[in-house]
């Protein structure tokens, strides 16, 4: 979608995780498992566990449920071993996606995403088939109402990051992912109020779905693939023409 758009997807996934905020701890809970378990518990030493752990306590989680998750990934606790996997896929109109999943049976999750895929006329795509297109990078958003964006501009580029855009109703910063967090540390010893911020792929190209039926088809698409307890992340290189994604909602 576009940038308007795509904040507005943010909202509405962030009202409908608040509405079942028991799912949405699970999968930061796997996330900040894996990551333990891959860097260490340390949050200094570990910027992707400082990541996920900033994500706990966006989503209200409590410090001993994400003290708890830590030990899990470290070993100090008893937990489930996790796997760490990306599927390359494609949707309708021949969008490429990347899902992002943390399983602990393979067999089990490559068939469910598999399945929801084939309902929504997408399907899963060989590896390599579609990764070239998408690349990591830091993403904060600031809504217009907080600061100008020439301040804006300013703290972010100063504190590394690689560019500001104006999309709509809020501004995005973007950096390089190792960037990420001194960007947002910088913005909030400025008192910068962020309305979002993640670290998640990018694509460098996007495919137009003008038509109603494919735009439809692929967000219900995405939506069906999120809802599974497994998966992390989606990311979709489609773009909805504004009018068009009001009117889908």
């Amino acid at each position: 979608m576009s940038g308007h758009n795509r904040w507005s997807k943010i909202k509405h996934k962030k009202a409908a995780s608040d509405a079942g905020r028991s799912k949405i701890w699970s999968k930061v809970i796997k996330e900040i498992t894996v990551t333990a378990r891959m860097g260490g518990g340390d949050v200094v030493g570990n910027p992707r566990l400082r990541t996920a752990v900033d994500k706990a306590r966006a989503a209200n989680m409590p410090n001993d449920t994400i003290d708890r998750a830590i030990k899990k990934g470290t070993g100090d606790l008893e937990g489930v071993s996790y796997e760490e996997i990306v599927y390359e896929a494609y949707g309708p109109g021949g969008v490429a996606m990347m899902i992002e999943v943390l399983t602990d049976n393979r067999t089990r999750t490559v068939a469910e995403v598999r399945n929801v895929l084939h309902k929504h006329n997408g399907n899963l795509g060989a590896t390599g088939s579609v990764a070239h297109i998408f690349s990591k990078k830091g993403t904060i958003v600031v809504e217009k109402t907080a600061i100008a964006e020439d301040k804006l501009m300013e703290l972010a580029l100063e504190a590394g990051a690689e560019d500001v855009r104006d999309v709509g109703e809020v501004f995005e910063v973007e950096t390089d992912p190792g960037a990420y967090l001194g960007v947002k540390d910088a913005l909030e010893k400025a008192k910068v109020p962020i309305a979002h911020g993640e670290v998640g792929l990018v694509p460098s190209t996007r495919i137009a779905l003008e038509d109603e039926d494919k735009a439809r088809s692929m967000l219900k698409l995405i939506a069906a693939i999120e809802d599974n307890d497994d998966v992390q992340n989606v990311y979709a290189n489609h773009d909805i023409p504004d009018a068009l994604a009001e009117k889908l909602g």
